[in-house]
C-alpha cells in the first residue's frame, strides 16, 4: 500500500516542471452541469426523501434532515414554564453570528442574554481559514461581487438578501477593523486581498489562515467587555410560543446537571450554525462538534419555513491522510495561491479555482473512476500539491501564509512545505436553512435567524469567504431588528402549544419519530446492532456513522 502511495507521489514530483506553466480552463456551463449532476452528492436521488409534515411538506431533502424534521421534542406538554430569566433579546449560539447579533442588540439598548451549547466561541467561525469576501479594490464593486455569487449559487440565491450582503460588506469589514480585527496588509499598510474560487476579482480579506479565529477572538472579547450575560453549556431544547404562534422564549438544558431553564424573551435570534455532524450521506465533516442542525428542527417545529434544504456544500479539500485528520479542512487559500490538484497519475484534472461544487465533483469523479490514491485505512483521495506554492511564489511562502496548516500536519509528522497531501471532499456547509427576510426575520413572529442556520442567500453553492461576511452582515441586521421588536412587543404567554400541535400532526400522518431532537451532540458510540453502511453510487470514503433508519 505504502509503495503505491510512494510511486504516485513520485509522479507528482516529476510532473511539477510541466505543470508549472500549465493552464487548466474553467468548465463551460454545460460541462459544469454535466459534472455536478453526475458526481456531486446533492444529485444522488436515492439519498433524498419527501418531507411529510410542516411548512415544507412535499419537498425533498436528505434522509438525515428529513428524520430531524419529523423528530419529537424531549419536553412534556405540561412542563412548568415559570421563567428563570426575562430578557428583551435571547441570542442562541456562541459563534460569529450570535456574538455579532448580541453586540448589536446590546448597542440598541436591549437587555440581551446569549446562550450557547458549548463555550462562547466554540463554532465553525473559528475554523474558517480562507478569508472574508468584501468588494473594496478599485477594479471590484458590489455589483461584481453580486454576480460572482449569483453565478456560484446557480442563480438560485435570494437576490434581496444577496444585494444586502454585497452592499454592506465594506461597512461590515470596517466595523471589524474598528473592533480590532487584524486583517493582513501590504508594505504600504493597505488591506491585502486574495482571489477565491468562483470569483472574478481578488476580494478575500485574510488574517493568514486564521481569519475566522481572529474575527471570533475579537467578537468574544467584545461580548465579555460589554458585559453581555452568557450561559455556556446550555443548549436550547425547545422554543416557546404563545397561542398565536409568536415565539416567546426558549427552554434550555444545563449540560452539567440536566436541569431545565426557562427564558422569556420578546425576540429570539437563532444562530446555532450548520449540520455537518449529521454526517449526511456518510461523509466526514470539517464542522465543530456541536453542528447538529439545531435551528432547523427548533424553527420548523414552531412553524418556520426552510429554504434550499436539498443542497449542501462538500468542501473539495478535506484531509484523508493521516487518519486522525480525516475530514479536517485544507483551506481553499492553498489552491488560490497555486496548489495543484493532481490524480494518481500525476495529472491535473480541474481548474482549482472553479466553484466548490465543481471541484468537489471532479475529485469524486477521479476517485470513482479509479484515478485516486488509496490510504492504509481504506480511504481514497487525490493529491493537493502544496509545495507548488513555494515554487511559484517563492521559498517560505507556505510557512508565512499558512502557519495553521503547517502546524496541523506537523503534529502527525508531515511537512506540507515538502510533500503533497491527500484530499477528498468533506461535508462543510449547510447551503440552506431557515428562510429569512433582509432583517433576519423568519416566517414566525419574534423569531430571527442569522449565519449558517439561515437559508436563501447562497443558493445551491456558497462561494469561499461569503460565510464570514454573511454572519457579520446579517448578525448585525438581526440584532437591530430583534432589539427594535423588543421595544414594541407586549409581554406574551409562554406555552408549548406548537409542540402539542406538531405531535398531533405526526400522529395524524402515522409518523413514528425515529429520534428526539435537537440532537445536541453527535453519537459516535459503536453498537453491535447498528446497521451496516449503506451502499453508495459515487461515495468512496463512506464511514459507518451511527444514523437511525427511516422509511419513506
Amino acid at each position: 500500500m505504502m509503495d503505491v502511495i510512494a510511486e504516485s507521489k513520485t509522479r507528482v514530483l516529476q510532473g511539477r516542471d510541466e505543470r508549472r506553466n500549465q493552464t487548466i480552463p474553467s468548465q463551460s456551463p454545460e460541462e459544469r452541469d454535466r459534472l455536478v449532476h453526475a458526481f456531486h452528492p446533492d444529485y444522488k436521488k436515492e439519498e433524498y426523501h419527501r418531507i411529510r409534515i410542516g411548512p415544507n411538506a412535499g419537498e425533498r431533502t436528505v434522509r438525515e434532515v428529513a428524520e430531524l424534521l419529523e423528530s419529537d421534542s424531549s419536553l412534556p406538554d405540561n412542563l412548568d414554564l415559570t421563567p428563570q430569566y426575562r430578557v428583551d433579546v435571547l441570542v442562541v449560539g456562541g459563534g460569529g453570528a450570535g456574538a455579532t447579533a448580541a453586540l448589536t442588540a446590546k448597542a440598541q439598548g436591549a437587555e440581551v442574554l446569549l446562550v450557547t451549547k458549548l463555550r462562547l466561541g466554540d463554532s465553525n467561525t473559528v475554523m474558517a481559514q480562507g478569508g472574508m469576501q468584501v468588494a473594496i479594490t478599485e477594479n471590484d464593486s458590489p455589483v461584481t461581487h453580486f454576480f460572482d455569487t449569483l453565478r456560484g449559487g446557480h442563480h438560485k440565491n435570494d437576490p434581496k438578501l444577496l444585494k444586502v450582503l454585497v452592499e454592506e460588506g465594506p461597512m461590515a469589514a470596517q466595523w471589524l477593523i474598528q473592533l480590532g480585527v487584524l486583517f493582513d496588509r501590504d508594505e504600504n499598510g493597505n488591506l491585502k486581498t486574495k482571489k477565491g474560487g468562483g470569483s472574478t476579482q481578488p476580494r478575500l480579506l485574510t488574517c493568514s489562515d486564521y481569519t475566522g479565529l481572529e474575527i471570533m477572538r475579537v467578537l468574544k472579547d467584545e461580548v465579555l467587555n460589554r458585559q453581555i450575560p452568557v450561559l455556556e453549556f446550555s443548549p436550547v431544547v425547545e422554543l416557546l410560543s404563545d397561542a398565536d404562534g409568536t415565539c416567546t422564549g426558549a427552554v434550555l438544558k444545563n449540560m452539567d446537571n440536566g436541569q431545565l431553564i426557562v427564558v422569556a424573551a420578546q425576540s429570539v435570534i437563532l444562530a446555532t450554525g450548520g449540520s455537518g455532524r449529521l454526517h449526511i450521506e456518510g461523509f466526514p465533516t470539517s464542522n465543530h462538534y456541536g453542528a447538529t442542525g439545531d435551528a432547523l428542527v427548533l424553527a420548523y417545529r414552531l412553524g418556520a419555513r426552510l429554504s434550499h434544504m436539498d443542497t449542501f456544500q462538500y468542501h473539495p479539500t478535506g484531509s484523508v491522510y493521516p487518519e486522525q485528520l480525516a475530514g479536517a479542512l485544507v483551506t481553499e487559500g492553498i489552491r488560490s495561491d497555486g496548489g495543484h490538484l493532481v490524480n494518481q497519475d500525476g495529472r491535473r484534472f480541474i481548474n482549482e479555482l472553479d466553484t466548490r461544487d465543481v471541484v468537489a465533483a471532479a475529485i469524486i469523479r477521479e476517485c470513482a473512476e479509479g484515478r485516486g490514491v488509496k490510504t492504509p485505512a481504506g480511504r481514497v483521495g487525490v493529491w493537493l500539491d502544496v509545495p507548488m506554492i513555494d515554487l511559484l511564489i517563492g521559498e517560505g511562502s507556505i510557512a508565512k501564509r499558512f502557519p495553521a496548516m503547517v502546524r496541523q500536519f506537523q503534529r502527525y509528522g508531515m511537512d506540507i512545505r515538502e510533500e503533497p497531501v491527500l484530499v477528498y471532499p468533506t461535508l462543510h456547509y449547510q447551503n440552506g436553512g431557515v428562510a429569512i427576510d433582509v432583517d433576519g426575520q423568519s416566517q414566525v413572529k419574534g423569531l430571527f435567524v442569522a449565519g449558517e442556520a439561515s437559508g436563501g442567500l447562497h443558493g445551491r453553492n456558497r462561494l469561499m469567504g461569503n460565510s464570514l461576511l454573511d454572519l457579520i452582515v446579517f448578525g448585525k441586521r438581526a440584532g437591530v431588528a430583534a432589539a427594535q421588536r423588543a421595544k414594541e412587543a407586549r409581554v406574551r404567554k409562554l406555552t408549548l402549544t406548537h409542540v402539542t400541535r406538531f405531535r398531533g400532526e405526526l400522529e395524524k400522518n402515522n409518523i413514528k419519530p425515529a429520534r428526539v431532537a435537537p440532537i445536541i451532540l453527535p453519537d459516535y458510540v459503536r453498537r453491535e446492532e447498528a446497521p451496516p453502511p449503506r451502499p453508495s453510487r459515487s461515495l468512496i470514503n463512506q464511514t459507518p456513522y451511527r444514523i437511525s433508519p427511516r422509511s419513506d
